[in-house]
């Protein structure tokens, strides 16, 4: 995949992008081989990706090894679930993590209740902020 190549939000191809920059960021961030983390993101309103998988993402990082999965369950749970409808996520995903409007559209959308984020993101580590601008740049 080009670096420069912009895919649409919610698309296979793009989940497929957004986990190959995660493990690729966390595997670089130094992981302790006993971190067992789990993170789960769903769009409340995606459409099924696969039989039984609707549009999001499985991230685990198992004894320090970041792996992922594209689409989720509708019930499926981890350490960390967000549920996030299509345009919020979208919304936040075109908002640079400098953007001071990021910070208001994030505590808009769980005030509304179109974003609910369940678990401690930070168990997942700093790494997780700095990919959100690589997403931001392959994000259309």
């Amino acid at each position: 995949m080009a670096t420069d190549t912009k895919l649409r939000q919610g698309t296979t191809a793009w989940f497929e992008m957004v986990g190959i920059l995660m493990s690729e960021a966390a595997s670089l961030s130094g992981l302790s081989p006993e971190l067992n983390v789990s993170l789960v993101e769903r769009y409340t309103d995606g459409v099924e990706l696969s039989e039984g998988l609707v549009q999001g993402i499985r991230f685990d990082i198992i004894s320090g090894k970041p792996s992922f999965r594209i689409g989720v369950r509708p019930d499926e749970q981890g350490d960390i679930t967000i549920e996030i409808t299509a345009a919020a996520a979208r919304r936040l995903n075109l908002l640079g993590s400098a953007d001071p409007n990021r910070r208001t559209a994030f505590d808009t959308f769980l005030r509304s209740g179109e974003m609910r984020v369940e678990g401690d993101l930070s168990r997942l580590g700093g790494w997780l902020n700095a990919v959100h601008d690589r997403i931001t740049d392959r994000t259309s």
